[in-house]
């Protein structure tokens, strides 16, 4: 299922649909994701101060998930971000992620950013959490997209 974004609203009010328009993004605001569905999903687009992106709904899926995070920084630039999850949408907590260099390396640290990167970072199959959200703070002379694959 490819999931397009328009873009004709601002960055924090996502609004996604698939392919014959339907909507993805719920009432609650939550994003649905089929466990069956090629999903790409961005979650944050071009923001520039400190947000949380709409909550992504991946129901029983406990495959293999990527984030790609890509910020253009100025002078001095400062970002963290947390990728955080949680099993009911109302207790969240930072999820185990790895990077691609490193796949057996996980974390769950909050991760700052100081320089214009683009980063994959692996989510882990089989762990506690249906619903990913993404929060990002402290932002000093950043732009930032955060976009979810699975």
């Amino acid at each position: 299922m490819a999931v397009y974004q328009d873009t004709s609203i601002s960055p924090q009010r996502v609004k996604l649909t698939t392919e014959r328009g339907q909507d993805v993004v719920r009432a609650d605001g939550s994003i649905r994701v089929a466990a069956s569905d090629p999903v790409q999903v961005v979650m944050l687009n071009g923001t520039t101060a400190a947000t949380t992106s709409p909550r992504l709904d991946r129901g029983t899926y406990r495959g293999p998930a990527a984030l790609v995070i890509a910020n253009i920084g100025g002078a001095t630039p400062t970002e963290t971000i947390d990728l955080q999850g949680s099993v009911d949408g109302a207790v969240w907590y930072n999820v185990a992620y790895a990077l691609v260099a490193t796949p057996n390396t996980v974390a769950v640290a909050q991760i700052t950013v100081t320089a214009t990167a683009t980063t994959t970072y692996l989510l882990l199959t089989d762990q506690a959490w249906r619903y990913l959200r993404i929060v990002t703070a402290t932002i000093t002379n950043e732009q930032t997209w955060v976009t979810y694959y699975q």
